[in-house]
C-alpha cells in the first residue's frame, strides 16, 4: 500500500542524499542477506493443457507427500548445514509462470510440513503450451534471492515436448552457464495421444535436450500413478550431501 509523503521537497533530499551516501551500504546489506544453505532447488511443475485435473492433483499431491517423508527430512539434517532452500512455481507457455511457494528455508519437520500444507493450498490452473525453455530462463532468474547453496538445481517436471518459447539447447545453455543443474521429472502416458504423433520419446528427449550439468540425473514416472514415488526418490536423491554415482535415467512405476 503506497504511503503519504508530506513535504516532497525536503523528503526527495533525504531519499536522494541516503541512497548518493550510502550506496555501499545497501550493496553489504544485499550480500549479507545471503543466508548460506546446503542447495538452492528449484522446483517447476507443468500445467499445460496435457496435464487434466486429476493429473495435475496427483503432482502437487506427490510433491506434498515428498516434504512429509521422514526420509527427505532426514537427508536435509544430515547435510553440512542442515538445511536447504525451496522454491516451486507452474509453468506452461513461455510467458506463463506463477510462483506458488517462494524461496523457503527448510530445516526441519515443521518448516518440511509447512511447505507441503502450502502445496495443498496452491490454486489449481490449467494454461495451453508447453515451454520448457520458459520454465529454464523463468527458473534460472530464481536464484540469489536471500540464499546462497552450496549448489543450484532446477527440477523440471513435465509429460511434452517443448512447443512454445525459444529453443531449450539455448535456455539450458544459458542456465548450465551460470553454474545451475538442470534435473528432469519425465511423466510417461503410454495411451495414445494424437498430439505426440511424430514427437520423440518423452524419456529420450527430457535425456537429451533437458538435463545437464554435473551429476544431472532424469527420473521416469511411468504414468501419473507413480509420480509421487518418482518425485520422492528425485528430491532425496538431489539434496544428498554428495549425491552418490547413480543411473542417469531412474524409472519409478505405480
Amino acid at each position: 500500500m503506497p504511503i503519504e509523503i508530506l513535504g516532497r521537497r525536503t523528503s526527495r533530499r533525504v531519499m536522494l542524499g541516503g541512497v548518493l551516501a550510502a550506496p555501499a551500504l545497501l550493496t553489504g546489506r544485499a550480500a549479507r542477506a545471503q543466508e548460506p544453505v546446503d542447495i538452492e532447488l528449484v522446483l517447476a511443475v507443468d500445467v499445460s493443457r496435457s496435464v487434466d485435473e486429476v493429473e495435475q492433483e496427483l503432482q502437487f499431491k506427490g510433491y506434498a507427500a515428498a516434504f512429509r517423508d521422514p526420509r527427505l527430512i532426514e537427508g536435509i539434517a544430515g547435510g553440512p548445514l542442515g538445511q536447504i532452500a525451496v522454491t516451486l512455481f507452474t509453468w506452461s507457455d513461455w510467458h506463463i509462470q506463477e510462483l506458488l511457494v517462494p524461496w523457503t528455508r527448510i530445516d526441519g519437520r515443521a518448516a518440511a510440513h509447512g511447505l507441503a500444507d502450502a502445496l495443498d493450498a496452491a490454486p489449481r490452473r490449467t494454461w495451453l503450451y508447453t515451454s520448457i525453455s520458459g520454465a529454464m530462463d523463468y527458473a534460472a532468474g530464481l536464484f540469489g534471492q536471500g540464499y546462497e547453496g552450496t549448489r543450484k538445481v532446477v527440477d523440471i517436471s513435465g509429460d511434452g515436448v517443448s512447443n512454445s518459447g525459444r529453443p531449450v539447447a539455448e535456455a539450458r545453455a544459458d542456465a548450465l552457464a551460470k553454474g545451475i543443474v538442470m534435473n528432469g521429472l519425465a511423466v510417461i502416458d503410454r495411451s495414445p495421444q494424437p498430439w505426440a504423433a511424430g514427437m520423440p520419446p518423452l524419456d529420450d528427449y527430457y535425456r537429451d535436450e533437458v538435463i545437464g550439468g554435473p551429476g544431472s540425473f532424469l527420473m521416469v514416472a511411468e504414468g501419473f500413478g507413480s509420480f509421487e514415488s518418482a518425485v520422492k526418490r528425485k528430491i532425496i536423491r538431489e539434496i544428498a550431501i554428495a549425491p552418490p554415482p547413480g543411473p542417469l535415467v531412474e524409472r519409478a512405476y505405480a
